[in-house]
């Protein structure tokens, strides 16, 4: 009988043995989930963080273009009422009836045949048989045309 309560005890402190190692792996894998759920809750709260800021920075973009929008419609409306009140209207639009008389008076001489020739990009030959700068012997002696 005293060996089986010996072998009850050796079973008891292997069990408790056994159990404690288990405990301790455990304890590992959970205190390793604990650091991820840890560190999954920092990036949330870091990304939350970011969003809002984010979020700041368009609604102050939004209301500074907004004021910049109200600034040049004063200016826009500033210039229009300064035109109205300091432009003649009556000169400019003698000005403007000048303008159009000399462009119908231009007009009439082109079509009497004073027509204005555009600028060439190459120099005009003086004579219709002379050779032009993109002929073959351009600028070559009679000898190295002959070689040519």
């Amino acid at each position: 009988m005293t060996n089986l309560i010996l072998a009850a005890v050796a079973a008891l402190a292997v069990g408790l043995i056994i159990g404690l190692l288990i405990g301790r792996s455990n304890q590992g894998s959970s205190l390793r989930q604990r650091r991820a759920e840890q560190q999954v809750e920092e990036l949330r709260n870091e990304y939350t963080r970011y969003q809002a800021q984010v979020n700041e920075h368009f609604m102050e973009s939004a209301h500074l273009l907004r004021r910049f929008n109200d600034a040049f419609r004063d200016v826009n409306q500033h210039m229009a009422r300064g035109a109205n009140r300091l432009a003649n209207d009556d000169e400019w639009l003698e000005e403007l009836e000048q303008e159009k008389r000399r462009a119908r008076l231009t007009d009439t001489n082109a079509e009497a045949g004073d027509v204005a020739e555009p600028p060439r990009d190459y120099a005009p030959k003086k004579d219709p048989e002379e050779k032009g700068t993109l002929a073959e012997g351009y600028g070559l002696t009679d000898e190295e045309k002959a070689k040519a």
